[in-house]
């Protein structure tokens, strides 16, 4: 298999991935909010942890984070799904032709790749300390997902053999 198509069907697995995501967030919407107000709320973390300042129960800002996280994953789809198809029209191209679209596809899986370390493992891990719920913990999920395109990514930007 040209390792061209290759990438950009991981890319696409990803875009596939993200677009389900955002899909189930808009049509579900009232599932995931839940999980945004109790982290935002900190509701669930360590009863008197010192870190209970920073929590946030304003249902508009809320719905204003989740609203954000949706609108990244929507153009996370977009971007990535653009870059897929890109790497594809660029299968049988030389190496130096190429560039452009491998390009494309390392900014939409950076961009992807910040959406789960920024917000999930950053913001929502540490800032709110969802590591301390039991039941409104992302993390695992979050970093998975960081793995697999952090992969993806290096696996994208290796120079291919293209006869």
């Amino acid at each position: 298999m040209n390792e061209r198509v290759a990438k950009s069907l991981l890319v696409a697995a990803v875009a596939l991935y993200m677009g389900v995501v955002a899909y189930n967030n808009i049509v579900d919407y009232g599932s995931n909010l839940a999980f945004v107000q109790h982290v935002l709320s900190m509701d669930t973390t360590f009863p008197g942890n010192r870190l209970l300042g920073r929590a946030i129960t304003s249902p508009l800002v809320h719905h204003l984070f989740y609203a954000s996280i949706i609108l990244w994953e929507t153009l996370s789809t977009l971007s990535l799904a653009w870059a897929a198809l890109l790497l594809w029209r660029s299968r049988n191209l030389a190496p130096h032709l190429a560039r452009p679209a491998k390009s494309w596809a390392a900014i939409a899986l950076v961009a992807n790749l910040l959406l789960w370390f920024v917000a999930f493992l950053t913001v929502g891990g540490e800032w709110f300390a969802m590591w301390q719920s039991q039941s409104w913990n992302g993390q695992s999920a979050a970093f998975r997902m960081f793995a697999c395109v952090g992969i993806i990514l290096l696996y994208v930007r290796m120079p291919e053999d293209i006869p």
